[in-house]
């Protein structure tokens, strides 16, 4: 009998939501995982299957039984569980009781607390199948669902409602109820090309069997053919599909069997600016849109269908006849909101509410306004620009293409900005804003958007801190952790040389909440820093200790945090860094225990010719390093330092810093504090983990 077999599972259910289907099945995939590692049930690979009607995974070669393990159950004290004359005490008894043995089957062990009884015994592992329905129980228990569905008599809850459980192990059905559903070994394929009942023999059959019965079932392989019969139909018909990720996760969610076909729309809504035909096709009718060879927009598009149709032009003609109304309506809007200039929705935005306590957009306008003039005149940006874009910002939030398609906010305004003459950098910066919106995003281009983006970013922050409301967990319903990235991607990428803790401190005296305004900008500030943290722990180069070395002299600059971690990255590298790094942890933990309150060295109380020596190689240096370090040029600043290892090394072997002599102890101590301090000028290299 072999010692393994693989495992399917799958959960059978009415369509589930396209948009969380993905997230749905690698959390499935992960509880079971998990449920397997904690049960000690070794395994091959997991492969997940997630379609609108399905979750699934087959474990390759799950072991039949949990390896048997070794129990040890630490008793009473033996001077307890014996009297005088060596009988069990009550104590021992009962121990053995609950271990459900005698007293004699009871080992002494010595412990640091003395010699103790001791049950030791030898527990089996339980079978597989007795663990599995507990395993997927549980994983499916946890899936991350927002609101779940209740339906029939029963009270069984989840996203949708479930109509079929398939749990076999090797050939034989798991006996198990999921979710108030018998388990069992039949599937269904696709409804409507083969809905007929499928038997699955063996788990490694399912994929197969699945679409034979016109079911793709794997995630990842469905969205390949959805991705490559796309890019066919807008090859054939001259052009490239316009790509978005999320749209092509969506599709994948909600075919089984992907059929494509091309489509038009009339020539005339090219005219449009090309985002809005783009958004009407992905929006509404989750279609790809498709260019022409010059990379401009063309009449074509790509609808991806769930059926095989007998006459596919039917097909295409529906999509047609319904996308050609939804783009009209798409230009009766956009021509609509170009007859009111941006600039005359400033009052309305008075109307519209960013948040009860912080007040509308037309007082979130004022306070960024105030920002973007103060940050702007910080850099010797154009005060001005920064001005008209901050308060044109929001306007395009009331028009009608916008409240149509909220995802082309600010890109709608640097449209009607320029159709209201308004400068090309004000209208760039309009869009640019919300840059960064996702990881790996472009950032602004202009230095107004840049100043725009970040002065908006920081108002939204220090805001919603004032209320309290900093991100807990995975909830984030303002974007906090998004925005705080953002800005620090903006300053340190484009870069901008801004003190952000005074940028912190100028937001948050903005905000209409009443509030310690220090410790409002302390706080924002450290999540800042921890945001900072996130940021580079994706890069490879800078490691934590680095991270944390710069962090602990807390520079508000970010440009100058960055510079400080390359001088401490490069530092590492020297011949030195071991032991400088050590010999500043030694002097850290010399100064914190010591009570000297000297902070300058004195040379008439310099005794021993290694003090003296490192004395005068301090000077020398310090003279050389403090301009570079007022040009923070750290990492020449820090080669240049490490030229004191020697003379270092030759003071800790040949001088006793605590010594009797008071005056000349303090002396040391002032000597080592100023060393510390020329350090400290870069990073806390105590925090270093080398060597």
């Amino acid at each position: 009998m072999p010692s393994r077999q693989d495992f399917l599972v799958e959960i059978g259910t009415e369509e589930l939501p396209p948009k969380a289907l993905k997230a749905l099945s690698a959390a499935f995939a992960e509880g079971v995982r998990d449920g397997l590692v904690e049960a000690g049930l070794e395994h091959g690979e997991i492969k997940p299957f997630a379609t609108p009607r399905r979750l699934a995974l087959l474990v390759e070669t799950l072991a039949l039984r949990q390896p048997d393990r070794d129990i040890e159950r630490m008793g009473p004290p033996v001077r307890a569980a014996f009297d005088a004359d060596g009988e069990p005490t009550k104590a021992a008894t009962g121990f053995a009781e609950n271990c459900g043995v005698g007293v004699d089957a009871l080992e002494r062990i010595e412990t640091p607390k003395g010699e103790r009884l001791v049950f030791r015994s030898r527990e089996p592992g339980q079978k597989t199948e007795t663990l599995l329905p507990d395993i997927v129980n549980r994983s499916l228990s946890r899936l991350p669902i927002p609101k779940r569905m209740r339906w029939g008599a029963g009270g069984v809850e989840f996203v949708r409602p479930v109509h079929w459980v398939v749990m076999l192990f090797g050939r034989s059905v798991i006996p198990a109820e999921i979710l108030g559903i018998t388990a069992g070994q039949v599937t269904y394929g696709h409804r409507f090309h083969a809905p007929g009942a499928i038997k699955v023999k063996r788990p490694a059959d399912y994929p197969k069997l699945l679409e034979r019965a016109k079911v793709i079932a794997a995630f990842d392989r469905r969205r390949e053919q959805v991705a490559k019969q796309v890019e066919q139909i807008a090859t054939n018909n001259g052009g490239t599909a316009v790509w978005d990720d999320a749209l092509l996760d969506e599709v994948t969610a909600l075919v089984e069997w992907p059929v494509t076909l091309a489509g038009r729309f009339d020539h005339a809504f090219l005219g449009l600016p090309e985002e809005i035909p783009i958004a009407t096709l992905q929006d509404h009718q989750r279609c790809f849109a498709v260019r022409d060879s010059n990379g401009a927009l063309s009449p074509w598009f790509v609808t991806v269908s769930n059926i095989e149709s007998r006459n596919p032009d039917v097909v295409r003609k529906g999509n047609e006849r319904v996308v050609r109304p939804q783009l009209a309506d798409a230009k009766f809007f956009y021509d609509s909101d170009r007859t009111k200039r941006l600039a005359d929705r400033l009052e309305d935005l008075a109307g519209v509410v960013f948040e009860a306590r912080l007040g509308t957009l037309y007082d979130k306008t004022e306070r960024v306004l105030a920002a973007a003039r103060n940050i702007a005149k910080e850099l010797g940006a154009d005060t001005e620009a920064a001005a008209r874009a901050a308060t044109l910002a929001k306007c395009d939030l009331l028009t009608e293409v916008v409240g149509e398609f909220p995802e082309l906010q600010g890109t709608m305004g640097r449209y009607y900005a320029a159709h209201d003459g308004e400068s090309d950098e004000v209208a760039a910066a309009i869009e640019e804003q919300y840059r960064p919106r996702f990881a790996g995003d472009a950032l602004p281009d202009t230095t107004t958007g840049r100043i725009l983006a970040v002065v908006d970013k920081l108002d939204t922050l220090t805001g919603i801190f004032a209320l309290g409301r900093k991100p807990t967990g995975t909830r984030d319903p303002f974007g906090l952790r998004r925005a705080a990235l953002g800005v620090l991607r903006i300053v340190i990428e484009s870069p901008l040389d801004v003190d952000l803790e005074e940028l912190i401190r100028f937001a948050a005296e903005q905000q209409p909440v009443k509030i310690d305004t220090d410790e409002l900008t302390r706080d924002v500030f450290d999540y800042m820093m921890e945001r900072l943290r996130a940021y580079y722990a994706d890069r490879a180069d800078i490691s934590a200790d680095v991270f944390d070395a710069v962090l602990a002299r807390r520079p508000t600059r970010p440009i100058d945090f960055h510079e400080r971690l390359l001088a401490v990255r490069g530092f590492m590298s020297l011949d030195a860094s071991v032991s400088l790094a050590a010999a500043n942890k030694r002097i850290a933990n010399i100064l914190k225990q010591a009570d000297g309150t000297a902070t300058r060295a004195d040379s008439s109380k310099l005794v021993e010719p290694a003090e003296k020596d490192l004395y005068a190689q301090l000077i020398k240096l310090r003279k050389e390093v403090e301009p570079m370090l007022a040009e923070r040029r750290y990492e020449n600043a820090l080669t240049r330092l490490a030229g004191l290892r020697e003379p270092v090394d030759r003071f800790f072997d040949d001088v006793l810093v605590m010594t009797d002599d008071a005056d000349v102890r303090d002396n040391r101590l002032a000597l080592l504090t100023e060393l510390r301090e020329l350090f400290l000028r870069t990073a806390d290299l105590s925090r270093l983990q080398i060597g």
